[in-house]
């Protein structure tokens, strides 16, 4: 059996707590390893176990998700960090790719999102709610405005999936080619937009397909 994904969650309501695990019993690739009701005690738990993921919430007693994520960041720590909140405001969004954030889930969608935000940003992509994606269409992003015209079909093609919240995993499977050949087109499409990053090429991925509707 493969390896299972490490993960660490962290909220001071034990309930909701308590309705994240069950979810994500359900897959026995996933493993709990521990639990914290603070920022404090969550990264002591990151720092000691080095989990694959951390599911914290913004708002904590002690340390909220903010510094928690921070000093994550700065330490080098290899955890993945999930916001998982009840905050659909912007500037909370734009918080979180600021300081490099993988995933922001509301908690009114947990059910539905939990497992797709696990499962992508293990891949080191990013994933956010749909309620809260069209914050990122409004973010300035630098690009050239013909710069699509530059693209392959293949990449014009990925960029739409991408623009789809769908991860590297799901395009590859889609699309019927391999997970490297999709990261070595992301990674092209990156340098021929001249934006740098996978959360600037989800922006600009949401705010085309955006703009098509």
């Amino acid at each position: 059996m493969d390896k299972k994904i490490k993960i660490v969650i962290a909220d001071d309501h034990p309930i909701l707590t308590q309705g994240v695990i069950q979810i994500l019993s359900a897959r026995e690739d996933l493993e709990i390893a521990g639990q914290a009701e603070n920022g404090k005690s969550a990264l002591d738990l990151i720092r000691r176990l080095k989990p694959d993921v951390a599911i914290i919430d913004v708002q904590m007693p002690l340390m909220d998700g903010f510094d928690v994520a921070r000093i994550v960041k700065n330490e080098n720590l290899p955890t993945k960090i999930i916001f998982l909140t009840m905050f659909n405001e912007e500037s909370f969004v734009k918080k979180v790719f600021e300081i490099g954030v993988k995933g922001y889930i509301l908690k009114e969608s947990a059910v539905v999102d939990i497992l797709k935000c696990i499962d992508a940003v293990v891949e080191d992509n990013f994933y956010i709610s749909p309620q809260v994606s069209h914050f990122l269409i409004s973010m300035n992003l630098k690009t050239k405005p013909s710069s699509k015209e530059e693209l392959t079909q293949s990449e014009k093609r990925i960029l739409k999936l991408i623009g789809k919240g769908k991860s590297s995993k799901e395009i590859a499977e889609e699309l019927f080619i391999s997970y490297k050949t999709v990261e070595n087109h992301r990674s092209n499409i990156c340098k021929k937009l001249g934006i740098t990053g996978n959360s600037a090429l989800l922006k600009y991925a949401l705010r085309l397909t955006n703009s098509n509707k």
